[in-house]
Formats: C-alpha cells, structure tokens, sequence
C-alpha cells in the first residue's frame, strides 16, 4: 500500500498532457510510427492523424463504416496504416494516402466472428479474434496487411468461456522464444486466463499453453495486454466491471513466460494497456488511472488517475502517447530519470 508521500512522489515525476478531447468517440486503437506521426481509431468509424507530434489532429470518419468500431489500428508512417473492425463482418482495412481512402483488404462474414487485436513487427502481422466452432481465429500477414491468411493448423482450442478482449488491441506479441522463430504469445480472460505460444507458419513447433495467475472465472475477467522485453513478460487486466480492484490484475515472467508469479506492488485497479518503455521501465493505462514501474512490474506506482484504454510508445523515437474515451488523447511529458 502506497503512503500518500510515495503517491505524490511518483506524480510529481510525471505528467501528462491532454491533446485533444470532449468527441463523442472512444479511442482503443493507437500506434506511433515516430515521435511526430501518431494514429488513433475508435467507434462511429472514426480515425484521426497527427503529423506534428499531436498538436493538431486531422479527423475522418471513413465512408460507409459510421456504425463500425475499429479496435485496434496499425501505421507504418504518416501515409500508410491498417485498421480493424470487430463483429461481423470482420473487417480489415488499409490506407496508403494517410486516411483519405481506404481499401478493404480482409472479410469474413462467419457467424460469430469478433476481431479482437492486431500487432505487427515490421511487415508481418497477425490479427487474433474470439473463438469460432471452439477455436480462437488468427490471420497473419507478411506484406504490411495487403493480404491475410488464415493460420488454420495453428489455432488454438478454446476453453469454454475463454475469450480474447478488444479493449487496446495489445493482447498479443509477436516474440522470440530461446531464439527460436518468432511466436505469437496471446493472452486470454473470461472464464480462464492463459497465454498461448503459437508458432508462426512455417515453424514445426506445436503450440504450447500457460494459464496465468490472473482474476478469471467470469466473462468480464482475466488478461487484457501483454508486454514483452527480452525474457521480462507483463501482463495486466482484472475485471473491468470493477476499474478500482487489484485482485489479479497483473502476472510477471522473467523466463519468457514459462513461469509466472504476482508483483509485490500491482497497479491500482483494472488495467487494459501495458507496454515496455525501456529496460525494467513500462506504463499500464485502466479506467481510473495510469501507472508505472521501475523495476519489470514488481512494484507500480500511480502517475495520474486520468482514464485510458491504451498507451503506445514511439516505433522510431521515445515519445509516449495515450487515448481513451470522449476523444482523450493524451502525451506523457517530464520524464525525471
């Protein structure tokens, strides 16, 4: 339990400033190509662009997608990205004149089907969604999202009520294991919480599954966000229905996720969003706060009590950016090494 002297501590080193606010529109999708160009999607088909570093948005709401909520978004740079749509049909969509068309690259109308997240390293890419006939449903790609495949041999059985959560689009990770091909390392919640270790194509390992100790056992709890740095995993998430309960809100490994355990310290509440932003240093974003860590995840200290659903750090540079509801976005300033 933090003193109220460690409280104000940890927030006079950090502040964060807001960029834009007050739209009718909840941002979960966020990726910062560099420290200047940074991309955010959310619900009623919009998507925004910044090319100065946030302090002027450009927003569109892509034509005949106003009832879509696209989750999760991808950018290469300030004229290319890739976005996706939950629910049916599963949609995924790319542009490459910075938003002013968009082209539909990927669909499938299969009853059930609900995108939950995308990640990308460099070219290759994978999307995950929630299960369909009992299997969760991935595609990859390998040409920037151009095109998609499917990864039928790949995946994986669900449990029953195991689900995957479209809350920041960082549930997954493209990762290298002992330095073997990469892997797709994919958390879970809901009735059961687990990681899954999916080869990528082309690999003749299996998958491999890890439960988490996380909260689980009903359909609002278990993991939302993994990161990744070298063998150091994180994973936060809880139950969102109660945004201020540390009850198994957070799971860390130092062995690439082949055993797990709790933080001394957790975050302060339900957590959607964690990512690394430098060696032992990583932020984690939830409905009623912001949080950070020195130390891989053994102790978080509160930076704010500001809402949001997902944070991102610069692809090429080390800015840090934030979005969450009502059109929040939001930059980490003042970073006190």
């Amino acid at each position: 339990m933090l003193t109220s002297f460690e409280y104000a501590q940890s927030q006079q080193k950090y502040s964060i400033s807001i960029l834009d606010s007050g739209r009718s529109v909840s941002l979960r999708g966020l990726s910062v190509p560099s420290d200047s160009i940074v991309w955010v999607s959310g619900n009623n088909g919009y998507v925004a662009r910044s090319t100065d570093g946030g302090a002027h948005f450009n927003w569109m709401q892509v034509a005949g997608f106003e009832k879509r909520d696209f989750r999760s978004i991808h950018a290469f740079n300030a004229d290319t990205a890739v976005i996706m749509a939950i629910a049916e049909p599963a949609q995924i969509l790319r542009t490459t004149d910075g938003g002013a068309h968009w082209q539909i690259v990927f669909t499938d109308n299969t009853p059930g089907m609900f995108l939950d997240a995308m990640h990308f390293e460099g070219t290759s890419g994978a999307v995950v969604g929630d299960p369909v006939n009992g299997r969760l449903f991935i595609a990859h790609t390998e040409d920037a999202g151009r095109s998609w495949f499917k990864m039928k041999p790949y995946m994986p059985e669900a449990e029953e009520g195991e689900a995957c959560f479209a809350s920041s689009g960082t549930n997954m990770q493209l990762v290298k294991v002992q330095r073997r091909l990469p892997f797709l390392a994919l958390v879970t919640g809901g009735m059961v919480s687990r990681l899954h270790l999916i080869p990528v194509p082309g690999s003749k390992a299996g998958v491999t599954v890890n439960t988490l100790p996380m909260i689980q056992g009903k359909e609002t709890t278990g993991a939302n966000s993994i990161a990744v740095w070298k063998d150091s995993w994180l994973v936060v998430g809880g139950d969102f229905t109660r945004p201020n309960d540390t009850t198994g809100n957070c799971a860390i490994s130092t062995n690439s996720g082949k055993n797990w355990h709790k933080p001394g310290t957790p975050p302060a509440g339900y957590r959607s969003c964690v990512i690394y932003v430098d060696k032992g240093k990583a932020l984690t974003s939830g409905l009623n706060g912001v949080d950070i860590t020195d130390d891989d995840g053994l102790h978080w200290f509160p930076i704010s009590n500001q809402s949001f659903h997902v944070i991102q750090k610069s692809q090429r540079g080390n800015s840090v950016y934030l979005a969450g509801s009502k059109g929040q976005i939001g930059k980490l300033l003042d970073i006190k090494n």
